[in-house]
């Protein structure tokens, strides 16, 4: 993509850039200006408060030692692993992600992912399998609007690790698999309102084979983004054939490309600016062999890619144990201006410790569930640069997983993944905002920002690029000085 291509509003993108992140953060930080926001700067206001809103208070104790909330919110467990669904059948273990969709008469139907390999004390029993012999897969649960289950089912099954993945516009879950075989690693397409169709057993082989974790899709372009759960990882984009959004055109094929950091000459280069540029750059590879290609084109290695949700124009995703503290990383990806921007580093497990499944709240916050050592916990971030838990995993040390809201935005669901068990939780949230949720696409607070150098801090300014966006570059090893 052209570096200079211009936005739908008139400005191209290096004025963009400023506007909208380095501006963003100068604005932030008062008088410090750009050309000095070296890492004592950047680490300094890690200490300071930001305005807004800062969470729902601390965490009261559950009394009955499962899941810890604010004052004033109440939990009620949905789905129990071991128990019964609605045909009889066991309800299978190792919850993990998770998405909510409207359904009839003022229902929520959820789709749910296990987390399971070939063997387990309580599989998916399914109708018909892609692999008799691989005991993951996907359940749906229909919940009605007092939070009561209605129906729970198996709606795919003979998958490996179907760890998270992504809804699409058009209403199905893309349920992921985290392995890689010759005959598993796949995205298949799951309609919960048609369960153990022809479709949920039929893989999406151009989608890539390998240790997929999430996905999302721009609905702007119907293009799909998808993270890796490897070490290194990639992070790919999948251009489909037939982007009309419908169920199954996934399915019409398309090409895989992994994400690459590249020096561009620009033409239009003079004494009042550096003569290159660098930015994303998008390389096809081969869907099968997707990991081997990536390297050899060296593309970009994260140290391991797990959650991912698109909302507002921006694909967010994390890097669970980046950083120099191993604590993790918030990433965000801009399609429409191709930029590639590092939101908040890890540096105090208190505020985040290996981010896992992420969400975005109705009001606009950024929700992470983590997988880390320990309890783990759904933390918030806003906006202004706040940081709060939200909830905490008093029953066990295992992950959190599947955040996900009622399309009417007065639910959370949400999972312990090990013993399993779904949450409906309720509460005096905050209403909807979509204005809120813009201002998280193009955000920089100061609080959160990762610290750079003075030199890389003045490069990003004579490159038109954001201390975000440099930040995320010199990560990924790119000199841009």
């Amino acid at each position: 993509m052209d570096t200079k291509q211009t936005t739908k509003n008139g400005l191209n993108r290096r004025d963009f850039l400023k506007a909208g992140g380095m501006g963003t953060l100068a604005l932030t930080l008062g008088s410090t200006g750009v050309l000095t926001l070296g890492s004592k700067v950047l680490a300094d206001s890690n200490e300071n408060p930001a305005s807004g809103f800062a969470g729902y208070g601390p965490l009261v104790p559950d009394p009955n030692g499962i899941l810890d909330l604010p004052q004033g919110f109440h939990y009620k467990i949905i789905s129990i692993e071991g128990e019964a669904m609605t045909d009889g059948s066991k309800i299978p273990g190792a919850f993990d992600g998770m998405a909510a969709f409207e359904g009839p008469n003022n229902t929520t139907i959820l789709v749910r992912n296990h987390e399971l390999g070939t063997s387990a004390k309580h599989p998916i029993v399914g109708k018909n399998p892609y692999d008799p012999a691989a005991a993951g897969g996907t359940t749906a649960l229909v919940v009605g609007a007092n939070r009561e289950v209605i129906k729970e089912y198996v709606t795919s099954s003979g998958t490996i690790r179907n760890c998270a993945g992504g809804a699409t516009p058009w209403g199905t879950w893309l349920t992921c698999e985290e392995t890689r075989s010759e005959t598993h690693g796949y995205v298949f397409e799951v309609d919960p309102q048609q369960p153990e169709n022809e479709l949920s057993r039929t893989p999406i082989k151009e989608m890539g084979r390998f240790s997929h974790e999430a996905c999302a899709i721009d609905p702007s372009t119907g293009y799909v983004y998808l993270t890796e759960d490897a070490s290194p990882s990639y992070f790919y984009r999948f251009i489909p054939n037939d982007t009309s959004q419908t169920v199954g055109s996934l399915h019409k094929g398309g090409k895989l490309y992994a994400a690459a950091i590249e020096a561009v000459t620009d033409p239009k280069a003079s004494t009042f600016k550096t003569g290159q540029t660098f930015q994303v750059v998008w390389k096809e590879v081969d869907p099968h062999f997707c990991r081997e290609d990536a390297k050899k084109q060296n593309c970009i290695e994260f140290s391991r890619l797990e959650g991912a949700f698109f909302q507002s124009g921006v694909f967010w995703f994390d890097d669970t144990s980046a950083g120099e503290k191993k604590l993790g990383r918030v990433y965000r990806y801009i399609p429409h201006t191709n930029t590639l921007e590092l939101f908040y580093e890890g540096n105090d497990a208190k505020y985040m410790e290996y981010p896992d499944n992420i969400c975005m709240t109705p009001w606009g916050d950024l929700w992470i569930a983590e997988d880390g050592s320990g309890q783990d916990r759904l933390m918030g971030i806003t906006p202004e640069g706040n940081v709060y838990p939200f909830a905490a995993n008093r029953l066990s040390n295992s992950e959190l997983a599947g955040p996900t809201f009622s399309p009417d935005g007065n639910t959370l669901f949400l999972n312990i993944q090990d013993p399993g068990k779904t949450f409906a939780i309720w509460g005096p949230f905050l209403r909807r905002n979509s204005a809120r949720a813009r201002e998280m696409s193009y955000a920089a607070p100061a609080k959160l920002a990762p610290q750079v150098s003075e030199k890389v801090a003045k490069a990003a300014e004579a490159q038109g690029m954001s201390i975000l966006e440099a930040a995320a570059f010199e990560r990924a090893g790119v000199d841009i000085g």
